[in-house]
Parts: structure tokens; C-alpha cells; sequence
């Protein structure tokens, strides 16, 4: 199970890669708990429906604690009944990527739905500070009620969520390192998607030119806040000096780290409801870019953390 949050479609179904015959009967049957793998974590969730789908079984899953629209087909690799035992392996997953530390800051690059672990944990806050905790609640309800009006949603292609899990599995467990410089970099992706559309349409859009700023400063200020690994800051202080910026050094792999945390980044600045759409439609004709050009764009393999560090520019930490 280790390896299926890797090797999952992802999205609704997609064609089985076995050959075996499936099994008559379900794994899992419709309204019962189980562990999921949702990306690189653990989460708790809720089988609502099991079907068999293309001579393999898929269910339909709600992660408990989180907005339906977290729901999502995912077949029998990414599953785990609930026993204690998976739940140890839960916990054990959470503390090797330092969960606790992040989760309540919203810090991760990828995570979506609270584990049962993480339920557990705010459980024993309650116990410890009652007052404390309902007034946490009552704001985290305030500001989710702020954001709901006004909600971001940039639907990430299907290869490309697979590439984020890719990516997290090199850093994570791999134990590897994207190697710097990137060729193209942020900012060459940038400019090569500008002249697309230009050529495409005929013309230069300039509402288009200042989208793409702004997705090149959100990325230089976001970049050493929340889209690092920890096993990548000692790679970004040594590469990364003052008077560069991180979009002149870093590639795809990072960029598209920065569309799982848009959503959450647009969700407070202040913006028509009219621009927002037309906003939204220009972040999925980019994404569709990216897709439409991933071989060139991303890379296959990454580098071992100490051949990376050890190709270093040699600067004092």
C-alpha cells in the first residue's frame, strides 16, 4: 500500500492496468470506513458507492470531516480496511512528513482532507483548552464562510495531479532533488505560454500579460514560504542568493505546486466576480499548456540529494 498513492489514476474511470479477472465480490462494501490514500497522506473516509468499473472495482468515497466536493472514485490500491493497524501506519505516515507541525497552518503542499489522527489531536486540544478551541472554530467557520462566496476552483488535469504525486514521491521518499538551474525556467514557461496565445489569437493580450505577472510574483513570494519540501530548503539557500529571483531558477515542478495553493492564496484578495471567472478560465488554459507540453517541461527523474548539494554554488550557510 506504501507505493499506491504513486500509482493511482486519480481520476473516474480510468481503464485497469491488470489483466486478472476481478473479483465478484467487493473489497469493501457501500457505507463502510476505511483508510484512503489521497496523495502522499492517510485520510479517514466513508465508502458511498462500489462499482465494478472496466473489470475493476472502484468505490466512491467521501472523506469524512471534508466538503463533498472532495468526493471522488479511487479503486482498491488506495484503500486500507480500518484496523489498528493501518491506523499505526496512518500515524506513522503523518509523523514522517512532520503533519503536525503543518496541517493546522495549511502549510502542505498537496494535503486536502484532516486524517483521523489529525481528528484525534484537535479532540485532545478540546480537553486541554475548551475556550481556546471554540473560538479557533468559531473563526476557521468565519473565514470559510468568507471564502465559500467567493471560491477559486482551477481543476488540475488528471496527468498532472499524477505528476504532483510523482514529484512528492521523489522529494519524500526518494530522497531526491530537482536539479538547478531549471531549463525552461518559471519564467521562460511563462513567456513560451504568452507567445502561444499571442500566436494562437493573432494578437498580444495585455489582460493576459498582467495574469502571468502576477502568477510570476505569487511564485517569487510563495516559493520559500509554502511551496519547499523541508528536505529542499538547504538546495533554495544555496542556489537561490539575494538579488535573484526564484522564477529565473526554478521549473515546471515547482510552478505547478503553486496551482495546488492558488485557490487558497485568490480566496482573500478582492476581485469581481466577472474577472474572477474570466481569471479562472485563463489558469486552466494555462494548466492544459503545461499538460499539452509535460515531456518537455518536467522531468522524469530527479537527482540525489547529496549529488545535488554537492554541485552547490558554494555559498556559506
Amino acid at each position: 500500500m506504501g507505493n499506491s498513492s504513486k500509482d493511482d489514476s486519480l481520476t473516474d474511470g480510468d481503464a485497469s492496468s491488470g489483466d486478472a479477472p476481478p473479483s465478484k465480490t467487493s473489497l469493501y462494501t457501500e457505507g463502510e470506513k476505511v483508510l484512503a490514500y489521497h496523495g502522499p497522506r492517510i485520510y479517514e473516509a466513508k465508502v458511498q458507492k462500489a462499482e465494478l468499473m472496466k473489470k475493476e472495482w472502484k468505490f466512491f468515497v467521501h472523506y469524512l470531516g471534508w466538503n463533498k466536493s472532495w468526493d471522488e472514485w479511487v479503486g482498491a490500491d488506495r484503500l486500507m480496511k480500518l484496523t489498528e493497524e493501518n491506523v499505526l501506519k496512518q500515524q506513522e505516515l503523518d509523523k514522517k512528513q512532520g503533519v503536525d507541525k503543518n496541517v493546522k497552518s495549511g502549510r502542505s503542499a498537496h494535503t486536502r482532507p484532516k486524517s483521523s489522527a489529525d481528528v484525534k489531536a484537535e479532540k485532545e486540544d478540546t480537553k486541554t483548552n475548551v475556550v481556546k478551541t471554540k473560538k479557533r472554530k468559531t473563526e476557521s467557520v468565519a473565514e470559510e464562510g468568507a471564502s465559500s462566496e467567493k471560491s477559486v476552483k482551477i481543476q488540475i488535469p488528471s496527468t498532472l495531479r499524477k505528476q504532483l504525486v510523482d514529484d512528492w514521491d521523489f522529494v519524500n521518499q526518494q530522497d531526491k532533488l530537482v536539479k538547478l538551474p531549471r531549463s525552461p525556467t518559471v519564467d521562460e514557461i511563462l513567456s513560451k505560454y504568452l507567445d502561444y496565445r499571442s500566436k494562437k489569437e493573432n494578437t498580444t493580450s495585455d489582460s493576459l500579460a498582467e495574469i502571468l505577472k502576477g502568477i510570476r510574483c505569487y511564485f517569487d513570494k510563495a516559493l520559500p514560504v509554502m511551496l519547499l519540501y523541508k528536505k529542499e530548503r538547504k538546495q533554495f539557500q544555496d542556489v537561490v542568493l539575494d538579488d535573484m529571483s526564484p522564477s529565473n531558477i526554478y521549473g515546471a515542478e515547482h510552478l505547478l505546486r503553486l496551482f495546488v495553493k492558488l485557490p487558497e492564496l485568490l480566496a482573500y484578495v478582492s476581485i469581481e466576480e466577472e474577472t474572477l471567472t474570466r481569471l479562472q478560465q485563463k489558469l486552466t488554459d494555462f494548466l492544459k499548456f503545461l499538460q499539452k507540453n509535460q515531456s518537455t517541461f518536467f522531468l522524469s527523474t530527479y537527482d540525489s540529494i547529496k549529488g545535488v548539494e554537492g554541485k552547490g554554488k558554494g555559498k556559506d550557510d
